[in-house]
C-alpha cells in the first residue's frame, strides 16, 4: 500500500508535511491553519490517512488530500 499526498508524492513514516487548507478539528474548538508544518507523521495502514501530533492537538488523523510533502 502506498500513501500519497495531494501532489501524488509518496509519504513514509517520519516525513514532514504541510497543510494546504484550514482544517477544523472535530470535538474541539481548534482550527489548524493552512501552512502548518506537521513533523514525524505515522502511516496507520489505511490508504489516504496519516496519524500525527500538532502543537494544538495530539493524536490527530488527517486525510492526505489536504497535505503536501514538506
Amino acid at each position: 500500500m502506498k500513501v500519497r499526498d495531494n501532489n501524488g508524492i509518496e509519504l513514509f513514516d517520519g516525513d514532514a508535511v504541510t497543510l494546504i487548507k484550514d482544517l477544523k478539528v472535530k470535538g474541539t474548538s481548534e482550527t489548524i491553519k493552512r501552512g502548518t508544518l506537521v513533523k514525524n507523521i505515522r502511516l496507520n495502514g489505511r490508504e489516504g490517512e496519516i496519524e500525527c501530533n500538532t502543537k494544538q492537538v495530539k493524536g490527530l488523523v488527517l486525510k492526505t488530500e489536504f497535505l503536501k510533502k514538506a
